[in-house]
């Protein structure tokens, strides 16, 4: 399959909406990394999202919807839900809700729970494309699964060129790391997986606790031990770096390639995949990484960085 990367534009975007309701995954940017995206109703469409990336079929995959509206077709949204909804989307929170009793999502896509996983994007491309197409959009990250998650057009083709048939390229991510992932379980809220939305923020908005979770029950998307793995070993808070390492550093450690060099989260979490690709390629044989504090978004780097050790 040649895959082709098209600047976002009417034709490209006319192109890639004919492509989803052939059943065909399509890459496109969203505010968090590059996604993977295809019609959730078409269960072939969706078993082309994990033949491309090679993933597991016991991880579910996230449902994207371009409002509020359409999210509640497809899960039921309690009142803490429903608030969590109404401040943070569109943006990068995604909530696993229990599913409507007709959601049109193929099951396929819930890996066969009977819970779902929705995110309201807000990046421009994939809201232009979940409005051109229609469809609900199961997408995620647009790589190889275990892989580092592409936060650029080129790191898409580096990974899924001729498994795929086309990347709708508009730009760097801004966030740099995936979505939170979040449920609301008696009187709390499980942080599935830690993202932009931190658990403080999730706390003043909601009232309720911020909790993690345990045990080796797959309930989101992000959530085996060993993902985003570079594919060689990573050796993390690293003070200083020895020669068979790609340095990695931040703030006051350098590195070949600095997160931040004064010390901001948000700018390490946009360039962390950069990082990990950068590190992939290079000739050293290692990779270390400098101490990121785990406070805010640091938390969420962090846990990426293990499941790339791992």
């Amino acid at each position: 399959m040649e895959t082709i990367s098209r600047p976002l534009d009417a034709p490209s975007l006319s192109m890639a909406a004919a492509l989803i309701a052939a059943g065909q995954p399509v890459a496109v940017a969203t505010e968090t990394v590059y996604g993977l995206a295809a019609d959730a109703t078409n269960a072939e469409a969706v078993a082309r999202i994990y033949a491309a990336k090679g993933r597991p079929d016991f991880n579910p995959l996230i449902v994207h919807v371009p409002n509020i509206a359409v999210a509640e077709t497809l899960g039921m949204f309690g009142e803490a839900e429903q608030a969590l909804a109404e401040h943070f989307w569109p943006g990068p929170l995604t909530m696993v809700v229990a599913k409507t009793p007709d959601c049109p999502v193929a099951s396929i896509a819930t890996a066969g729970l009977d819970s779902i996983a929705i995110r309201v994007p807000q990046h421009r491309a994939m809201q232009a494309l979940l409005a051109a197409s229609g469809r609900p959009l199961a997408a995620p990250s647009a790589n190889a699964s275990g892989k580092v998650s592409p936060t650029r057009a080129s790191h898409v083709m580096a990974s899924l060129d001729g498994r795929i048939a086309m990347v709708l390229d508009d730009g760097p991510c801004s966030a740099g790391v995936e979505s939170t992932i979040i449920r609301v379980v008696d009187g709390a809220i499980e942080l599935l997986r830690p993202g932009p939305i931190t658990a403080e923020a999730l706390e003043q908005v909601s009232a309720l606790p911020v909790r993690g979770v345990s045990g080796a029950e797959i309930v989101a998307p992000g959530m085996l031990a060993s993902h985003y793995a570079p594919g060689k070993p990573v050796r993390l808070d690293a003070r200083d770096f020895a020669a068979e390492e790609f340095g990695i550093g931040f703030g006051d450690v350098q590195g070949e390639f600095s997160l931040s060099e004064r010390g901001d989260l948000t700018e390490a979490a946009a360039r962390l995949f950069d990082a990990l690709h950068a590190g992939a390629a290079s000739p050293k044989m290692r990779i270390a990484v400098a101490t990121i504090p785990e406070q805010g978004l640091g938390a969420a780097i962090m846990d990426r960085l293990r499941r790339a050790a791992v």
